[in-house]
């Protein structure tokens, strides 16, 4: 008989009779459910003004690269059409580049990614694929290619005691680049196939100077390199090199300091280039024009406060009312209790969570793009992964919220010590003039590296520019950032459930 009344006892106590009355008491009160359809419309609503009120511009002047990717391509071209295959050789005796402190006054400085060599590209198309190998004012010689593409060679700067003579050959639609301390010697740094150079190219000299990058943002730089015995073989052109500038002169858009622009001179093979601007890819600072997924999903904070209200609601109301004691009677572990509400109130949270970032990421992307705004295009497996990752960050913080609440056994406290712990040190890092390093650390440490989720702007080594968290750039990736807030939510989860079993008869 004993036997018996102890079985009845566990299988209505039980884990999973405990969470159906959980989720029984959850969907009765209003208020909680309420609250929860609050934040998935929070996350659509922000996503609408956010796409509706973008500033409108032309998404046509964003750059696309062969992938279909945005792309800066703005530099100074020296250059002759090229018929089927060939090669082209020079020596780059110097590179120097010019830095604006001021309005007008441009002095010397290191642009570590000031670019001077050889191209061979499709046109004069910004977007066209290509190849080069070039001398940089920092990384040694590189061999790049249709904008990602990177590939280190011989170290060290140029100077006229110590040239670096370099060389592109054609064969189809491989390219293969070599370079030479003294050019005789040759060491071949790589071979790339790039696709849809056509039957005639344009190939020659080069000279591209990107934005110097400093605590308050970037500015535009200028870099003259000097090149010479330049030597053809193939099918090229006859006549002069002709001097053009790829992408537009404006000093917004080509990088150019004021009063700057760019030139040639010389001839016989010995030529002197200045150039300013990048070829490579597109990052948020020198895109200017163009938004990211993370701006669509702004709501994602209001949308958090939400959550966590309801999550501190959830326990602290049987508090406030002394229900408490009849819930632990009627499941008297107290752990299965604790666990069974975050199982509820976390898979709520995600449902809700997921189909309020589903809608709001579709509709902020359409009506942003409708206002002429270039969005960074993303795969759909990222975007799903953005999705997914919102859901499971709103879900994570409302059981932290629980458990906080269980902890604290008050709304008010619980609540302001979650949104402290999360919201506020993602509202300091959304300050413009936050030091970067103050944005890092906070999103690094804090519960605040959750917003890593919305991740999906690319940082690239090959690119110089100011990777905060405020342009889109995280320290940590999206599943590891979402880690430390599932960290603390744990650590909350097993402090609540020890203050459970100790203070709560």
């Amino acid at each position: 008989m004993t036997a018996a009344v102890t079985r009845s006892r566990s299988g209505r106590n039980g884990l999973a009779q405990v969470v159906r009355a959980e989720w029984t008491k959850f969907r009765t009160v209003r208020g909680w459910v309420i609250g929860t359809v609050v934040a998935a419309l929070m996350l659509v609503l922000f996503a609408a003004l956010a796409g509706a009120g973008s500033v409108q511009d032309d998404a046509s002047r964003v750059p696309v690269g062969p992938g279909g990717e945005p792309v800066t391509d703005s530099f100074y071209f020296v250059h002759r059409p090229l018929a089927g295959d060939g090669s082209i050789t020079v020596s780059v005796s110097a590179l120097r580049s010019s830095i604006p402190r001021g309005l007008t006054d441009l002095r010397p400085g290191v642009v570590p990614w000031s670019k001077a060599g050889l191209i061979i590209k499709q046109s004069t198309r910004q977007g066209s694929p290509y190849a080069a190998i070039m001398v940089t004012g920092g990384h040694g010689v590189r061999m790049q290619d249709d904008y990602a593409g990177d590939t280190a060679g011989l170290p060290g700067p140029v100077s006229a005691a110590s040239p670096r003579w370099l060389r592109l050959d054609r064969s189809g639609d491989a390219i293969t680049g070599r370079a030479s301390g003294d050019g005789t010697h040759w060491t071949t740094v790589g071979t790339v196939h790039v696709s849809g150079l056509g039957p005639t190219a344009q190939g020659g000299l080069f000279v591209a100077s990107p934005p110097s990058v400093h605590g308050m943002g970037t500015s535009g730089s200028v870099s003259t390199a000097v090149f010479d015995d330049l030597r053809v073989q193939g099918r090229w052109a006859g006549g002069d090199w002709a001097g053009d500038q790829v992408g537009p002169e404006s000093p917004s858009f080509s990088g150019y300091p004021p009063n700057t622009s760019g030139s040639v001179t010389g001839s016989a093979g010995r030529f002197t280039v200045t150039g300013a601007g990048d070829i490579a890819p597109a990052v948020r600072v020198t895109l200017p024009t163009g938004g990211a997924l993370g701006e669509i999903l702004i709501g994602t904070f209001a949308a958090l406060i939400a959550v966590v209200v309801v999550g501190a609601l959830f326990i602290t109301t049987e508090y406030r009312k002394n229900l408490i004691h009849v819930t632990l009677a009627a499941s008297p572990k107290r752990i299965r209790v604790l666990v069974a509400k975050a199982t509820v109130l976390g898979a709520v949270t995600f449902v809700a969570g997921l189909a309020g970032a589903a809608v709001a990421v579709r509709l902020g992307e359409r009506l942003a793009r409708a206002n002429g705004v270039y969005i960074f295009p993303v795969t759909s497996s990222t975007e799903l992964r953005v999705e997914l990752g919102i859901a499971a960050l709103l879900a994570t913080a409302s059981i932290m919220a629980l458990s906080v609440g269980a902890i604290f056994r008050h709304s008010a406290g619980a609540v302001t010590t979650v949104i402290v712990g999360i919201v506020l040190p993602y509202i300091l890092v959304a300050i413009p003039f936050m030091p970067a390093s103050v944005a890092n650390w906070l999103t690094r440490v804090t519960p605040a590296a959750a917003f890593a989720v919305q991740q999906t702007l690319v940082r690239y080594h090959q690119v110089s520019s100011v990777y905060t968290p405020y342009e889109g750039y995280y320290p940590l990736g999206p599943w590891a950032g979402l880690a430390v807030l599932a960290g603390y939510a744990v650590v909350s989860l097993a402090v609540a459930a020890v203050l459970l079993r100790r203070r709560d008869a």
